[in-house]
């Protein structure tokens, strides 16, 4: 079998070094005084083809801490601009990290971007280190993962390493890294970074490069920017969905942030809702709350505008303005189907939003835990004291209880399944930020068996696992004075 580095392929490279540094500046690592091993993604690392042999090489070691380039490998890091906290902040690019080259698989050989993040400084570090520390790597490599246990599109996470070398922040910590692993590493920010240095010319060749490489269908079609476009609009408009869905607050919804593929990407200050609470802000350093839980919808629409304006020359704008009123519809259609679904209904029918919606209310001003409230849902019975317990407005709860009784008798399912379609839908774990952050210390310490163990329930959280059922509970009460920021 080919060897892991053997595979690497450099297709978005060629594509573009013609242009020079136009679109990436080629880089090289900084090595990590003495890496070792956190953990290894073995789930994913199956289904990329590379085997367990290869994770296992000393080679495998020194290319994921940056202390050894293989002669075909040959990082670049890529350039892109982007609006941050709604304002434009110009350039900006891959300040921490490289991309070592794109390995294909399957049997159609689709290409995945295999990314190192934290390896040195690049051209676009904007005077930083280019270092990531442990803490941050954690993460991004556990919250990654749970997002896909979660079924939600998101770029994800090969390996993990610590070192002793020493980056400050607000204090001395661990350096270290994290492969990231994506479809695309390619943002909204890609396009705008050429649309406003007046350079339609590269605006069009980097959609013409998506296209090749994601919808080859498309690439004698006459409309295919506004397909491509089409699509990232209804990808972002799910993708947002299923967060809200799940009480994912990303923290830092900049257009810089944001897939052209609706992946979910760049894990720093986020959080899930632990009581239901719509403004929810899990970074501190959002002071006025833009990318608050509740305003994420209506931030993924105002980056599809920005990614638009960057489309111009591609696109019209009566076309551009036509596909971004379907955002809208698209993101409820998806919300209400999946919390339908939440509350196993086998279809969404007239009054269901109202009963989500009241149900969503009482949550709020009853302070309830919005993953164990879903996931108690589906014991649903005549008897729900569990249920009840969990509302400090009993009366309140008991009025919906019977609404929601009552549209259950409307549909044909048995109590089993329904129970059984909700277990598939209301996870029993999400990556809270108290159990990323416990994890953080022990690893601090040296100890790693803190992100093993969180890294097999994340993959599948539905599931029970009776090793782990302390983080099916409610959060301890210092939960939450945790600070997430941006440096996180």
């Amino acid at each position: 079998m080919t060897s892991f580095i053997d595979r690497l392929q450099h297709s978005f490279f060629d594509t573009f070094r013609e242009q020079g540094n136009l679109h990436f500046s080629p880089v090289l690592p900084a090595r990590l005084v003495d890496p070792i091993i956190v953990s290894h993604n073995r789930l994913l690392a199956e289904e990329l083809g590379i085997a367990t042999t290869d994770l296992d090489q000393p080679e495998m070691l020194e290319l994921m801490s940056g202390n050894f380039m293989a002669a075909n490998v040959k990082p670049v890091a890529l350039v892109y601009s982007g609006h941050q906290f709604g304002v434009w902040a110009g350039q900006l690019g891959d300040g921490r990290a490289m991309t070592l080259g794109e390995l294909p698989v399957g049997t159609d050989a689709s290409l995945w971007d295999i990314q190192l993040k934290g390896a040195g400084p690049t051209p676009y570090s904007r005077f930083s280190d280019g270092r990531a520390v442990l803490r941050s790597s954690i993460r991004e490599y556990l919250c990654s993962e749970a997002m896909h246990g979660l079924g939600i599109a998101t770029t994800r996470a090969l390996c993990l390493v610590d070192s002793k070398t020493q980056v400050y922040r607000e204090e001395i910590e661990s350096g270290a890294t994290v492969c990231r692993v994506a479809q695309s590493h390619i943002r909204f920010g890609s396009f705008e970074h050429f649309h406003y240095r007046k350079e339609p010319d590269a605006v069009r060749a980097l959609a013409d490069y998506v296209i090749q490489r994601h919808f080859p269908e498309w690439v004698k079609d006459t409309d295919r920017y506004l397909k491509f476009f089409r699509n990232t609009v209804f990808k972002t408009a799910r993708m947002i969905a299923q967060w809200q869905s799940v009480g994912f607050n990303h923290g830092v919804m900049n257009t810089d942030n944001m897939s052209i593929l609706g992946d979910t990407i760049d894990y720093g200050p986020f959080g899930f809702l632990d009581s239901y609470n719509p403004d929810f802000i899990c970074n501190h350093t959002d002071a006025n709350g833009r990318y608050a839980f509740k305003n994420q919808p209506s931030v993924g629409l105002w980056n599809l505008n920005a990614l638009a304006t960057a489309l111009t020359s591609l696109i019209s704008n009566e076309d551009l303005i036509a596909e971004l009123t379907k955002y809208e519809p698209e993101f409820l259609q998806q919300f209400r189907q999946i919390m339908t679904t939440k509350l196993g209904l086998q279809t969404y029918a007239s009054g269901d939003e109202q009963l989500i919606n009241q149900l969503l209310d009482l949550m709020d001003t009853n302070q309830v835990d919005y993953t164990i409230l879903f996931r108690s849902l589906c014991e649903f019975s005549d008897s729900n004291q569990t249920l009840r317990d969990q509302f400090t407005d009993r009366e309140g709860f008991d009025d919906w209880a019977k609404n929601y009784s009552r549209r259950l008798q409307q549909q044909d399912w048995t109590d089993l399944q329904r129970r059984e379609q909700m277990l598939s839908i209301n996870p029993k774990f999400v990556l809270r930020n108290y159990m990323a952050q416990a994890c953080i210390e022990k690893a601090q310490k040296g100890d790693y068996s803190e992100v093993h163990r969180l890294l097999e329930v994340m993959q599948s959280p539905y599931k029970d696992h009776p090793k782990a059922e302390e983080y099916a509970s409610l959060p301890p009460d210092w939960a939450g004075q945790i600070s997430i920021s941006c440096s996180s």
